[in-house]
């Protein structure tokens, strides 16, 4: 099994390019990944509930705001304090207590985090949970490091290992499970590698049951971000007006791919030629239970009390959510847009639209062995594996990757080409641990020549497996 190569030492060459991709562009400035930070103490300020114009609810929603910009030089990063207050300022909106968390060194961010989970431990189990973190960042070990604020990051790899928050040792994991609820971690960062001259990102990630994970930008790439205090980064700054510009119906999911779409098409069209180079494609990884609206379900409930003015708008956006063939559902979506443009579900429609086409374009490759029959709902699926057929059919890799698994341990032919075929689809849609399991699964099968083009195809889609896995995923 590969693994992934020893840490080089320091060079003059990294040096510059860390350099250059932090203070080139022409005034912007690539923004790594991670949190961390300088103040000793827990400088954290708590939103009160009473803030004017928040909504009074009985949702408990928490969100933890974990911002650095103070770092060596040449590594400040300007914009994370204005990121912060304008997504302290909406999620409040949302109905969120809110603690911001500036400037804080480890064991500070650690203080900040062990009394975040321990509020969220104490939440119900429709809780929302929300952390953010802004700062640099580093992947070492194919684990993903938030960088404190003051800690160079471009110091030794051992230092920044036992410098650093661990994305999901120390802060996604620790958060207990929400079962009618949801966590939501978005890391706002691009990731700087640390091989000698070379600039990558973080490592792709599974979300554990409950949970969604957004980057800022795809796996294993960069971000990019002003180099002033006045504008907030690409990403934050589409988070902040979709999540305030929405409709209360729209899914946290359904918001973060919008965001997704946003980012990439701002970056695409940018007046700078060097911003569209470094247009980013962000990461999500979605393994939630529920359909958590963006607004308080009680907000959502007393719009939903009001008489409709179309009876069939509910009854079309019910039969959009219940297809599960990609093709079929591209063609719903778009009929339902077309006939309903102003309709508070059209967030959604183009979500599951966007989505679907992504999956007819995967289902059409040739390295997927995937047909229509595998997306028919049978009499035994569960609630779970329905949910799960639902969101593959538009374009979900981590579902279609758990739709496989549903076939790992059976051994007739037949479901084994079924377990293959939910891998490749996975790939297909960018899914670099499933491209990993594929090279293990091929490995143990006798194929070395498809388990090695798997293996460096999910190298490729940014996923680097941990130094210790033994040919077994963890």
């Amino acid at each position: 099994m590969s693994r992934p190569l020893p840490l080089a030492p320091e060079k003059p060459q990294r040096r510059r390019l860390m350099r250059r991709s932090l203070l080139g562009l022409g005034g912007w400035m690539a923004q790594a990944c991670g949190s961390a930070v300088q103040a000793a103490g827990y400088a954290g300020t708590q939103a009160s509930a009473a803030v004017p114009g928040a909504p009074v609810v009985a949702e408990t929603r928490l969100a933890l705001l974990l911002g650095n910009r103070s770092y060596p030089s040449p590594f400040d990063l300007p914009p994370i304090p204005k990121n912060v207050r304008d997504l302290n300022a909406v999620l409040t909106r949302r109905g969120f207590k809110v603690t911001d968390a500036l400037d804080l060194d480890l064991a500070a961010s650690q203080v900040a985090m062990r009394r975040f989970i321990a509020e969220a431990s104490q939440s119900p189990p429709d809780a929302t949970i929300f952390f953010y973190y802004c700062g640099h960042g580093v992947q070492f070990d194919s684990a993903n490091l938030l960088i404190p604020a003051g800690l160079n990051p471009s110091a030794q790899g051992d230092v920044l290992n036992k410098g650093s928050l661990r994305l999901l040792d120390d802060v996604v994991r620790r958060i207990p499970e929400r079962q009618q609820g949801m966590i939501i971690a978005v890391v706002d960062a691009c990731r700087t590698g640390l091989k000698a001259g070379e600039i990558t990102g973080l490592n792709q990630v599974e979300a554990p049951p409950g949970c969604l994970i957004a980057f800022s930008t795809g796996a294993g790439k960069p971000a990019v971000a002003p180099a002033v205090e006045t504008q907030n980064t690409f990403y934050t700054g589409s988070l902040v007006r979709l999540m305030d510009s929405v409709s209360d119906e729209t899914t946290f999911p359904e918001l973060l791919s919008l965001v997704r779409t946003d980012v990439r098409n701002t970056m695409l069209n940018h007046p700078v030629q060097a911003i569209r180079t470094l247009a980013q494609d962000p990461f999500i990884a979605d393994h939630t239970h529920v359909w958590q609206p963006v607004a308080p379900r009680s907000v959502v409930a007393s719009v939903e009390k009001k008489p409709a003015q179309d009876d069939t708008e509910e009854q079309d956006w019910a039969r959009l959510q219940k297809l599960t063939w990609p093709a079929e559902v591209v063609q719903g979506a778009e009929a339902f847009l077309k006939a309903r443009p102003g309709s508070r579900y059209a967030g959604g429609a183009t979500v599951a639209r966007d989505g679907a086409q992504a999956a007819v374009k995967a289902l059409q490759r040739n390295d997927v062995r995937l047909y229509r029959t595998a997306f028919n709902v049978a009499d035994d699926m569960n609630t779970e594996h329905q949910r799960d057929l639902i969101r593959a059919a538009r374009g979900d890799k981590d579902a279609a990757a758990r739709m496989a698994s549903r076939y790992r341990e059976v051994s007739s032919s037949a479901t084994q080409s079924r377990f293959e075929g939910w891998l490749q689809y996975a790939v297909a849609l960018g899914n670099g641990i499933a491209s990993y399991e594929l090279a293990v699964h091929y490995r143990a099968k006798g194929q070395p020549l498809l388990a090695s083009q798997f293996e460096a195809r999910a190298r490729e889609l940014g996923y680097t497996p941990p130094p210790d896995l033994d040919n077994v995923r963890k």
